[in-house]
């Protein structure tokens, strides 16, 4: 097997990987998940729970 067989494959590989993970963050299973995710952010800080670093910022 000659170096740029090996390499083709790799290439062919990682662009079915690439499309596979675009499918998957793009389905519509998944975008009830990342519109949550996107508002995190935007969530108040009260709701936290509390710990000793929480405490630390506040004093």
């Amino acid at each position: 097997m000659d170096i740029g067989i090996v390499r083709g494959l790799i290439t062919v590989a990682l662009l079915v990987l690439f499309i596979g993970v675009w499918v998957w963050s793009w389905s519509r299973k998944r975008k009830t998940d990342f519109e949550a995710s996107s508002m995190l952010p935007l969530e108040d800080d009260r709701h936290m729970p509390y710990s000793e670093n929480n405490k630390e910022q506040t004093s």
